[in-house]
């Protein structure tokens, strides 16, 4: 495979540092440079990490809102459930009244329902 040339402008400290590693790696400097460009162009292992936390956190928090959004519909559910009951009826309910009697005083009858 036929590589594309590349002509770059490097510092004079950058080119030392780059002659010198590959002077000890035993490897020509374009391929010392390519393997730099390389890893400085793809993503490292924090980045892929980052990635999938951030993409793991988007799906817990759908899931937390879909939870919250299924609690709503269970408690408006449940509410007017219960809104639609009948009132039980009472044991005992003891009724008081108060009618005037013939004399104007006022006479308490109290009812007992069972």
């Amino acid at each position: 495979m036929k590589k594309a040339q590349l002509s770059i402008y490097l510092d004079r400290e950058i080119f030392a540092s780059l002659e010198a590693y590959a002077t000890r790696q035993g490897k020509p400097k374009s391929l010392v440079a390519e393997a730099a460009i390389a890893s400085f162009l793809s993503p490292d292992d924090s980045d892929r990490r980052e990635a999938a936390i951030a993409k793991r956190l988007d799906r817990i928090v759908r899931v937390l809102e879909r939870l919250e959004r299924n609690d709503g519909i269970t408690l408006e559910t449940s509410q007017s459930s219960r809104a639609l009951q009948p009132v039980p009826k009472a044991q005992n309910v003891t009724i008081a009244l108060s009618k005037r009697s013939a004399d104007g005083s006022l006479a308490d009858r109290r009812f007992l329902r069972k």
